[in-house]
């Protein structure tokens, strides 16, 4: 197979990929609502179960990058979508809070391989990287966004068990079709983001402290932001609103987080990486804060606010270690990016439950916003620490 044809294969999987394993995560969120009415068990209770899910989605990407150099990010990525369509049906077939949170955890585990591998995929295949990490985030995007709709529409009109049963189908089938079309890794087109140099830095260390921070803080925020959102226009936006309504005010919200992908993505071939951070961290704490302190149409106002900076800060993100770290480490570079993001962030469920008990939505949200602040913080250190650098050839940016 020539290259144009395996980047252009790789590039369709990665993006479908990227869909499923954002909806695949946010279906219990929503789910949660069908089988707390049919079990008895509180929202607090329920959610909590979700903790393993979201701890090993972090905890195992730090692995991912070593596993993709050693056993190939194909052979990876295929392990991806047949775990994910396992765990879903293992879920589906779930009758005791036992049962949920051992398959949880099982979906989170395989979960945790998409990211460092699926991006370090699609950097390797990319022509243009701003318009193809745009496209990327905007299919993760779509699948986030659909997820509360479609969950809630199976579950109103088929049960909860068909919430997870359809999409583990899904996973399944394009696996065995991924086996059959992408041979292997390949070496990747010769676009024009691969002859760009690797942006050299002159004070490694404290950048990265800085990177890492907004990275652990934005893993937070993200976190509690998307898995607290379905029960969050349940409760502030219209208390006793249907939950095929909900699901679909949810997506709504979602969905504005794919068109700020797509054009932080064309910004990003064309501005300097700093001053895009700088810019877009300021919208999260605003966001937040908005929908902390409101209720109905405001709130939602602030969520769709803060979900266009959530969702634009992870481009940013992903361009940053492309940009700046070497081919030979990239790899390894976002298993501890999306590691560092997910294992702390992991902890928002038994914090959403917790906070949730004591003060509400208002306070979850809150706690949000005092996240994303430390986000800008991030964002001013990292924009004066690169204020001198320049660009010089330390290696071919793939």
């Amino acid at each position: 197979m020539d290259a144009e044809t395996l980047s252009r294969r790789t590039l369709r999987f990665v993006n479908v990929a990227h869909a499923l394993d954002h909806f695949v995560l946010l279906i219990y969120p929503t789910a949660v609502l069908a089988i707390a009415a049919q079990t008895g068990l509180s929202y607090g209770e329920l959610i909590a179960l979700a903790t393993g899910a979201f701890v090993a989605f972090g905890l195992c990407a730090l692995p991912m990058g070593w596993l993709a150099d050693r056993f190939g990010r194909r052979n990876l990525l295929a392990v991806f979508f047949f775990g994910y369509g396992l765990s879903c049906l293992g879920v589906a077939s779930a009758a005791s809070p036992t049962a949920f949170a051992l398959w949880l955890c099982v979906l989170g585990l395989a979960s945790a391989i998409y990211h460092p591998v699926g991006s370090t995929m699609l950097v390797s295949h990319s022509r243009r990287l701003g318009r193809d990490l745009g496209v990327n985030g905007v299919w993760g995007n779509v699948g986030a966004a659909t997820a509360s709709g479609v969950t809630a529409l199976l579950a109103t009109g088929f049960g909860w068990q068909a919430a997870f049963l359809v999409p583990g189908l899904v996973c399944l089938a394009c696996g065995t079709a991924f086996l059959a079309m992408v041979p292997g890794d390949g070496e990747g087109v010769q676009g024009k983001d691969r002859g760009k140099a690797v942006l050299a830095v002159s004070r490694p260390i404290p950048l990265l402290v800085v990177f890492a921070c907004a990275i652990v803080a934005g893993g937070m925020t993200f976190n509690i932001t998307t898995i607290a959102l379905p029960k969050v226009v349940d409760e502030r936006v219209g208390d006793g609103l249907p939950l095929a309504l909900i699901g679909s005010v949810a997506t709504l919200v979602f969905m504005v987080g794919a068109l700020t992908q797509l054009v932080m993505g064309r910004l990003i071939d064309c501005y300097s990486l700093p001053a895009l951070f700088l810019s877009l961290s300021v919208l999260q704490p605003l966001g937040l804060g908005i929908a902390a302190l409101s209720t109905g149409l405001p709130l939602l106002a602030g969520l769709v606010l803060a979900m266009a900076a959530l969702y634009g800060q992870v481009v940013i993100n992903d361009a940053m270690v492309a940009r700046y770290v070497p081919p030979l480490y990239r790899a390894r570079a976002y298993s501890v990016r999306y590691f560092l993001g997910f294992t702390v962030s992991g902890f928002a469920v038994p914090l959403i439950a917790l906070l949730h008990e004591r003060g509400g939505f208002g306070l979850v949200l809150g706690i949000a916003a005092a996240c994303g602040a430390v986000i800008v913080a991030s964002a001013v250190g990292f924009f004066g620490l690169t204020g001198n650098d320049r660009s010089r050839p330390l290696a071919p940016a793939g």
